[in-house]
């Protein structure tokens, strides 16, 4: 199929675009590179540098795509707290414009990335797909409404969707090709391994007083690869005339903070410093999935354990200290009217298309 992947530069998007190209799918990216990297996106897909809400070059891209993986938004619960309308903006009012796009260029099959931050606090464990929703915080929140729009176009028999809900997301690709690169990181595995890489400093747990076993907060974990096989499976259920659902991705299984400090330790074969600090705002207690819809509508399991995750982690931190900087970006083309890439992709690929 004719694959657009939003955020396609960044960490699950860019995994996910090799997935599927592996896989005989041919992918063109989008992505404002704002907090992507051009050297992410795999050579044989086509990189665009725009916005999901500019319309003129969604009416030039759209009518040559069979289905959209929207993985492009903000994702850092702490900012969403510190600037709510910038995260509006990039996960619903942006966003709104591309679904507006869609709709009016026939393409009627979305896969949307969005997260268990949208379920809050839930009463029970482990969270299904029916637990009502209550996001704690804007990000949360923002992703939520945009899956209220989803729900309208579905409604109208515009739209056909798959609404992917993450869990923790780690790990890497196998061979520490590509990896996870934020700047500010927040997320829990790459900064306790930027400590043991560098020897300095300290990690810091932020809160050790939650109603759980150790005090820390449990989050479920899923590998990345794990979740690019997801949205393989969906984009071609979706081929296949698939009807909406709404599926969790993540293990079925929680861990807590210093569960998985103890991995990461374990892993580099090194204590990792760490200090307690206070909670941040926005973080529930404990969120771990029930996957056992994505099981029977997709076929889909994950394979890989925490162990895995942060072995791949370790392979990618190792190989790539710096993260993407410094490496070539693979192709650089603009809008699909004025690319100036190199060598376009081969026959069989978008580039067929009058999309490239």
């Amino acid at each position: 199929m004719r694959v657009l992947v939003t955020g396609g530069a960044g960490y699950i998007g860019s995994i996910t675009v090799r997935h599927l190209l592996d896989h005989g799918h041919s992918v063109a990216v989008l992505d404002s590179l704002e907090r992507g990297h051009a050297a992410a996106v795999d050579p044989r897909a086509w990189l665009i540098q725009g916005s999901v809400g500019d319309f003129a070059l969604l009416d030039d891209v759209l009518p040559d795509v069979d289905v959209v993986v929207h993985c492009a938004g903000y994702i850092e619960v702490a900012e969403s707290q510190r600037d709510p309308d910038l995260y509006y903006r990039k996960n619903l009012a942006e966003p709104s414009r591309m679904l507006d796009r869609m709709v009016r260029c026939g393409v009627r099959k979305l896969v949307f990335s969005s997260t268990a931050a949208v379920y809050g606090e839930p009463d029970r464990m482990p969270i299904a797909e029916d637990s009502p929703c209550h996001p704690v915080n804007v990000y949360g929140a923002s992703k939520l409404a945009f899956e209220r729009l989803i729900e309208v176009s579905e409604a109208t028999g515009a739209l056909e969707a798959v609404r992917f809900r993450y869990f923790n997301v780690a790990g890497a690709w196998p061979d520490g090709s590509m990896g996870e690169a934020h700047d500010p990181e927040s997320h829990i595995v790459p900064r306790l391994l930027r400590v043991a890489a560098s020897g300095e400093g300290a990690f810091t747990l932020f809160g050790t007083d939650y109603p759980t076993p150790d005090g820390t907060c449990v989050r479920d974990y899923i590998h990345v690869l794990d979740l690019a096989e997801a949205h393989r499976r969906a984009v071609e259920y979706l081929g296949n005339d698939g009807d909406p659902v709404v599926c969790n991705l993540g293990s079925g299984r929680g861990y807590s903070n210093r569960e998985v400090v103890e991995m990461c330790s374990r892993v580099v074969g090194a204590d990792i410093r760490v200090e307690e600090g206070p909670r941040r705002d926005g973080d529930p207690p404990a969120l771990i999935a029930s996957n056992r819809v994505a099981g029977r509508v997709l076929g889909w399991r994950p394979e890989r354990d925490l162990q895995t995750m942060v072995r791949d982690a370790w392979a990618w931190h190792q190989a790539h200290p710096r993260g993407y900087e410094g490496l070539r970006a693979p192709l650089a083309a603009d809008t699909p009217d004025r690319g100036t890439g190199p060598a376009a992709p081969a026959a069989g690929s978008l580039a067929t298309t009058n999309l490239l």
